[in-house]
């Protein structure tokens, strides 16, 4: 298998092993979901606002969801530390969703993404997974360790991203014709950092600079409307761009003839009515190669974003004290700002998740 056989460790095995392997369709979906049953049952992962820090790991995850002024709560997030049975893997999503049957939607998401990741990831790894080059000296062979892990992920992304659309609209008890959700997760996998966004969820990385200070980075790119590539993309499908007179400033997708669905990002899950017309759920993918200057990254729902920036999240979260506190924190600060900055607006369901690198234990 190489020199990336490191990459399987027990998953691929165990999968394997239970299911048997196959080309062509993931045999091994049953045996990640039961890998999430244990999880749940090992205190590895976190489905609402909470902590989660695995014995002997360095990842700390901080984890709040507060519910806005229009109905049910939509947002819904995901840690799960030490994924798919792996010392070395972690997965943080945070699910954003809307319309009449949002959050059944987003729960959906929330629990078919992971699962269908990891089979998709094995199925990559035993396809793709090349010799190694007894020619390439040692740090040209981690370059293309970290590479080839991007690779395998982004390749496992796109294909539970697209497999998960379709079941939504052939799902008998979820109507996503009118509903959907947005996405954004991420996998550590050791020092790599892999990045997958639907929607306009984001990602921001609070890393040291040369000089000491903590700065902002973001990771991910906002996926509204009025993006000249979403933009364009919309309307050669006759989709249509544009903002209501009482929403200066704030561009939705429109159906042809219908002032409907009025969707304020231009990449989500489900929303069925309008795929045909330019919403996608193609994930743009990414990496990060970690260092010792990171710090943490945010994952927040567009109710931090619109009011709080990327450097007021980044100082909040470094300057809370517990910080098995900082996404309650982060989500508090955001409330207070929808209240100063948008009064007479309803506040937006407000979802956070800090995941800290080099993390102690939370203080009690």
């Amino acid at each position: 298998m190489g020199h990336l056989s490191w990459m399987f460790n027990g998953l691929a095995r165990s999968i394997a092993t239970k299911k048997g392997t196959s080309s062509g369709s993931c045999d091994g979906r049953e045996a990640a979901e039961a890998m999430a049953k244990q999880a749940k049952r090992r205190d590895l992962m976190l489905c609402s606002s909470g902590t989660v820090n695995a014995d002997g790991s360095n990842n700390f995850a901080s984890v709040f969801s507060r519910r806005g002024q229009k109905g049910i709560n939509q947002d819904c997030c995901l840690v799960w530390e030490e994924f798919g049975g792996q010392e070395d893997l972690m997965f943080c999503g945070i699910f954003d969703g809307h319309g009449p049957w949002g959050h059944f939607v987003a729960k959906r998401v929330r629990e078919a993404m992971p699962p269908s990741l990891l089979c998709n990831w094995q199925e990559t790894l035993i396809t793709q997974t090349p010799s190694p080059d007894p020619h390439v000296d040692d740090i040209d062979i981690e370059a293309e360790k970290r590479q080839q892990t991007f690779d395998i992920w982004k390749h496992s992304y796109l294909r539970t991203c697209a497999a998960i659309d379709r079941e939504l609209e052939q799902h008998r008890k979820i109507n996503s014709f009118y509903s959907g959700t947005t996405a954004l997760s991420i996998v550590r996998q050791g020092e790599v950092m892999v990045i997958a966004n639907v929607g306009d969820s984001r990602a921001v990385l609070g890393t040291r600079s040369e000089d000491g200070s903590l700065v902002p980075v973001q990771l991910t790119v906002d996926f509204k409307p009025n993006l000249p590539q979403e933009a364009e993309r919309i309307t050669q499908c006759q989709g249509r761009v544009f903002c209501l007179e009482d929403e200066p400033g704030v561009h939705r997708v429109w159906l042809p003839h219908e002032e409907t669905p009025g969707l304020a990002m231009s990449r989500a899950f489900g929303d069925h009515c309008v795929k045909e017309y330019g919403l996608i759920s193609v994930p743009e993918v990414t990496h990060r190669n970690l260092t010792t200057r990171d710090q943490f990254v945010v994952l927040a729902t567009d109710g931090v974003w619109d009011v709080i920036s990327n450097e007021e999240a980044v100082d909040i979260v470094n300057s809370t004290a517990d910080k098995a506190k900082s996404a309650k924190r982060l989500v508090e600060c955001a409330v207070h700002a929808w209240k100063r900055k948008r009064r007479g607006i309803a506040i937006d369901d407000i979802s956070a998740i800090c995941l800290f690198f080099h993390s102690s234990p939370p203080s009690l």
